[in-house]
């Protein structure tokens, strides 16, 4: 390392696409600083007392089936660091009225005959992808612009990535079936119309046949907690309440990577007009509307199933979920919105006390909304858990203004890095050959509004490292 540098790279941001490109990094011996604003790391991926003492909550994503099926994450010994996973019975059941519900086991062969006269067509769908998973996976989370190696295999999955999930399920008849497509394909935050929205439906069932939809013990924290014990076991190091306004304060050192998106990018650095031009078109998408419930006992589901799932989808029929999704995207409020739940302490108890439980709950809203909708997520909770109101002993609202006050990635409320929308997952933030270089010397982007997008898997900050360390190589040109 040249004399007038303090480091080899210096990331700002801990959250999990920061720490994955600080290890990276690290190991292959250069030297590295993660500068965190907060004082702990992890971004959104951490667990904090929200409701009432020893109530355990994410902040963020509560359910991780990415991390578990990262490339990179799993090329790690985080178990060594702390980190053990938790598999519910049931990954995800999907209430669709009062008698009912769809069930996706881990198990393929356990789930397609739920599905009645779409079990083979289900089967058909899932079965290769889940045989070939980790080289589908391996070439998804990276950019979509990029020599694929199974290039047969990509093509096939391509093609079917880029319908809509109202096109996808054109291949189902049944209710059920096309319901629980539905809640997967809302993930997407986009219209159920939109081209591109079936990839999530692929990606989300894909990974809950392969390895589940799993929850980390004690919490998402303990994510973030083993990656930053591994980096500073590597010889990286961490330093938090370090606010950086302005690229000025930063130390010296050959690279800056920046774990934040587009708009505090532009806030920090000084960089060429035309680019930041572009920077300033990239889209935020909707938000969302979070509430952390302490109770006082488990929620009273109507539905078995939903007794022994670790997510939970109340959304009804497809027709109900796209109708709710598609007003948010239009920047309307859904009278009937499309909500997402996680209960941890079915299967974790050490993040409550005794007999008592936690529930993570959000769903969609337009960009920046600032609706209390506190009342129409327990009304809607209530109509499949009838007296759910009377087991909460204490909530945690964070509607999108406080979610971007506690961390400014979550810009207007949004937790994807920036829309998912066919174009800006193809410029991710710009079109570029390297998305993650900037028009600036020795700057990169390694967070979510990058390739491959949002979710904790730390490959937009491993994609970003590896071109860190081949400008190294090449002497930074």
């Amino acid at each position: 390392m040249p004399a007038n540098h303090e480091y080899d790279a210096v990331v700002v941001g801990a959250g999990p696409n920061g720490l994955a490109a600080a290890i990276r990094i690290a190991q292959q011996g250069f030297s590295t600083l993660v500068l965190e604003q907060s004082p702990k790391v992890g971004g959104a991926c951490r667990t904090e007392e929200l409701t009432l003492p020893g109530f355990c909550h994410d902040v963020g994503s509560a359910v991780h089936p990415l991390a578990l099926g990262s490339p990179f994450f799993s090329s790690l010994p985080l178990e060594e660091h702390g980190l053990s996973w938790l598999h519910p019975t049931i990954p995800l059941a999907h209430p669709i009225d009062k008698t009912r519900v769809a069930t996706l086991y881990q198990s393929l062969e356990k789930t397609a005959p739920l599905l009645g006269r779409d079990a083979d067509r289900y089967n058909a769908l899932f079965g290769p992808l889940v045989t070939n998973w980790q080289s589908v996976l391996q070439e998804f989370l990276q950019p979509i612009i990029h020599p694929p190696k199974h290039p047969l295999r990509m093509a096939q999955f391509g093609l079917l990535a880029l319908l809509s999930v109202e096109q996808l399920v054109r291949r189902f008849s049944g209710q059920t079936t096309k319901a629980l497509l539905a809640g997967l394909g809302a993930h997407s935050f986009l219209s159920l119309s939109a081209p591109g929205s079936a990839s999530f439906v692929l990606m989300l069932g894909l990974l809950a046949h392969a390895v589940g939809w799993p929850i980390p013990k004690g919490g998402a924290g303990s994510i973030t907690q083993a990656l930053a014990h591994y980096l500073l076991s590597l010889g990286g190091k961490i330093e938090t309440r370090m606010s950086i306004k302005s690229f000025r304060e930063l130390p010296k050192t050959r690279a800056v990577l920046y774990d934040i998106t587009p708009r505090q990018l532009i806030q920090i650095e000084r960089l060429p007009s035309s680019y930041q031009k572009r920077l300033e078109r990239f889209k935020y998408g909707p938000a969302v509307f979070k509430i952390d419930y302490a109770l006082d006992g488990g929620v009273p589901w109507i539905h078995e199933e939903c007794h022994n799932a670790g997510t939970v989808h109340l959304g009804g029929t497809f027709g109900e979920v796209a109708l709710a999704e598609s007003k948010i995207v239009s920047g309307q409020q859904a009278a009937q919105p499309f909500l997402l739940l996680s209960q941890p302490t079915l299967w974790d108890s050490t993040r409550a006390p005794a007999d008592r439980h936690i529930l993570w709950a959000y769903t969609h809203v337009p960009f920046g909304s600032d609706h209390d909708l506190t009342e129409v997520i327990e009304r809607r909770i209530d109509c499949f858990a009838p007296g759910f109101a009377k087991r909460i002993m204490g909530r945690r609202v964070s509607a999108p203004a406080q979610l971007e006050t506690m961390n400014p990635n979550l810009v207007g409320g949004t937790i994807t890095g920036g829309a998912n929308h066919l174009w800006q997952l193809i410029a991710r933030p710009t079109l570029s050959a390297v998305p993650y270089r900037t028009a600036k010397k020795g700057v990169y982007l390694c967070s979510s509004s990058t390739p491959p997008g949002g979710g904790v898997h730390g490959m937009c900050g491993f994609h970003a490292a590896n071109a860190v360390l081949r400008d190294f190589h090449r002497g930074l040109k």
